[in-house]
């Protein structure tokens, strides 16, 4: 598997396991994704007709070390942001674990708005 290929992978479990999470509402939306719903109907994505969810960010320093994963979500209201903040890392580091065992990832969450 390319790289390129690992990291639309892991980006879109990780967007999975993120959109899992009981109170958060959505992962922001980039700029590609709010340029992509002025789009016609039928329009397809870059990247086979789907879009690389634009809130989750990986990089890895070097190959040796971790997966650093950045995410922006919106929360929902009703509930504590920082018991969602927390619950998005859990469910991101088991995902990982299942998918890459033996590399724990280092996971930060930013909420990046409320509804």
């Amino acid at each position: 598997m390319t790289d390129r290929a690992l990291r639309t992978t892991l980006t879109e479990e990780i967007a999975a396991a993120v959109e899992a999470v009981p109170g958060v509402a959505f992962l922001r939306p980039g700029l590609g994704g709010r340029l992509r719903s002025a789009l016609p109907r039928g329009a397809s994505a870059a990247n086979g007709g789907r879009a690389v969810p634009s809130g989750v960010r990986l990089s890895r320093p070097d190959e040796a070390g971790p997966w650093q994963v950045e995410i922006h979500i919106v929360a929902r209201g009703h509930v504590r942001t920082l018991d969602v903040a927390r619950d998005v890392v859990r469910a991101v580091e088991v995902r990982l674990a299942g998918l890459l065992p033996g590399q724990p990832p280092k996971v930060t969450v930013t909420v990046t708005g409320l509804v």
